[in-house]
């Protein structure tokens, strides 16, 4: 099990924070895949609690990393999970990343990226790497600052491993409330209605600008 510990990172008065921190863990002995994947959350710290896996890129107002805290049994627990399975000696890899964020208009937001591979370590942090800096450029996002965490499994001899890399969230499921719900951005969102009554030949609305792509944009990791 490898905890990650972060500094805090300052919020507005206005903005509660939402705790979480990165972990990654590895079991390379499972009889199938089940076997590693149970193996996998017991190491990880998550053995205890129940899961629910949260997709997209957006985390909630307010996130702040800290240390990894033990979790009562039973709890219900968010978590950008990344599982990454090999079998027979073969090795595979799982990362997870977040960076707080600034957006044009100055609001701060924090996004996350993950990813699970038949790679080593070294390839998919990588891959990590360029999937997250798209992410960033598809939203016009600034880093203010982010971490990262890959973890790479070797199986056991006619056994079944797991890597995984979690961000894990203790407390949204009693959290968000309307002041933790950050702007509509109008330059990346339309309305159903909107998108309906657009008149493709009637309408004089200029290209959409593409996302600025990895080596347009200053990520320096």
């Amino acid at each position: 099990m490898n905890p990650l510990h972060y500094p805090l990172h300052m919020r507005g008065p206005n903005i509660s924070t939402c705790p979480g921190w990165l972990m990654t863990a590895v079991a390379p002995w499972g009889e199938n895949q089940e076997d590693a994947y149970d193996q996998g959350l017991v190491e990880l710290g998550l053995g205890d609690a129940r899961l629910i896996r949260v997709e997209g890129a957006m985390l909630p107002m307010g996130f702040e990393p800290i240390a990894p805290e033990p979790l009562p049994m039973g709890s219900l627990v968010e978590c950008h999970l990344a599982i990454a399975y090999s079998f027979d000696r073969g090795i595979a890899s799982a990362g997870v990343a977040w960076a707080h964020c600034k957006t044009p208009e100055g609001d701060e937001c924090s996004i996350t990226a993950s990813i699970s591979t038949q790679k080593d370590s070294i390839t998919t942090d990588e891959l990590l790497r360029k999937n997250f800096r798209n992410k960033l450029a598809s939203r016009d996002l600034e880093v203010i600052e982010f971490d990262i965490a890959v973890d790479e499994v070797t199986a056991g001899p006619g056994h079944h491993g797991v890597a995984l890399a979690a961000l894990i969230l203790p407390e949204t499921m009693s959290f968000q409330h309307s002041d933790q719900l950050g702007r509509v951005r109008s330059g990346l969102t339309r309305s159903a209605n909107e998108v309906r009554n657009l008149n493709v030949k009637e309408s004089k609305s200029p290209v959409p600008r593409g996302p600025r792509r990895d080596d347009e944009i200053d990520f320096n990791i």
